[in-house]
């Protein structure tokens, strides 16, 4: 045990655990939910903070990774909801890429998922990611399983529409 660990509460270390546990788990559902590893890291953090703020009483929920799965979904929608009011510029365009080597394939389906509406992203990424049921991702949501099957099938056909066209337009 380190010094810093024997300087935490109790409280304080079992969160410093899970966190360590949850990190790369909830990182790539940030970074599929919002394309980009600095605001995936962003929320993640803005996430774990409210957690935090709640320790004492949710350290004894069942589900922890369950309960920060829905924070983050609901603060991306939220983060989406306010730069949406802000019209802000989606693209910086001197935001550095992803960390680390990416497949082209990868890029292709990153950037298929940054065009869906953060709904359908957030259904698409708890279905095929998160190989979640879709009621657990209705619980989630905060919607009907029914609004998950129709996001999902909307989502599934703009993605196969917008990967079926050629990366580089033709200069016909």
């Amino acid at each position: 045990m380190t010094e810093r660990t024997k300087a935490l509460s109790e409280g304080d270390q079992a969160f410093a655990a899970f966190v360590e546990l949850a990190w790369q788990r909830h990182l790539r559902l940030a970074l599929l939910l919002t394309g980009d590893q600095w605001q995936a890291e962003e929320l993640l953090q803005d996430s774990l903070v409210r957690i935090y703020e709640r320790w004492r009483r949710l350290s004894r929920t069942d589900d922890l990774h369950a309960y920060l799965r829905k924070v983050v979904v609901n603060n991306h929608t939220s983060v989406w909801r306010r730069r949406r009011r802000e019209s802000l510029v989606s693209d910086v365009p001197d935001r550095p890429g992803p960390v680390g080597e990416v497949s082209t394939q990868a890029l292709v389906v990153r950037e298929a998922l940054r065009a869906l509406p953060p709904r359908q992203r957030a259904v698409v990424v708890l279905r095929h990611y998160e190989d979640l049921p879709e009621r657990e991702i209705a619980r989630v949501l905060g919607c009907s399983p029914g609004t998950v099957k129709s996001q999902h099938a909307k989502a599934l056909a703009k993605l196969r529409h917008s990967m079926s066209e050629p990366a580089i337009p033709s200069m016909r």
